[in-house]
């Protein structure tokens, strides 16, 4: 089963539809998100670890796939998406062992995905 891609693609038409029914709070929320993760004091990509783990311990399957993405677009390895994802458990107990393994699939899944590209191809921002 694929935490990646397929969670990203089943969420796309009723994200959009729902994006063109209440644009506002939409705009609203991409300025919070990109205020949120833009580099400073941390960079993007321990941002994007930080709110991947986050997405582990909320449950959020739809945060896991978007924050499993960036976090690799942004140069995160799986090595260290398992290191913040193994922060979860002990954080938030059993249900991150089974949101922490959807999570590192989605992971290793954007990682080949981006790895397959031509070096001239890849889209990792540093």
């Amino acid at each position: 089963m694929s935490y990646g891609k397929a969670v990203r693609e089943e969420l796309h038409v009723p994200t959009r539809e729902l994006r063109h029914a209440i644009p506002q709070v939409y705009a609203g929320y991409k300025q919070l998100h990109d205020s949120a993760l833009s580099a400073g004091a941390l960079d993007t990509r321990t941002k994007e670890l930080i709110a991947l783990a986050i997405a582990v311990s909320k449950e959020c399957d739809g945060c896991i796939a978007a924050h499993a993405h960036a976090a690799v677009l942004h140069g995160a390895t799986p090595t260290e998406a398992a290191e913040a994802i193994g922060v979860t458990f002990l954080m938030n107990g059993g249900p991150a062992t089974v949101y922490g393994a959807r999570a590192f699939a989605a992971v290793q899944e954007f990682y080949a995905e981006l790895a397959a590209q031509p070096a001239g191809q890849r889209a990792v921002a540093r």
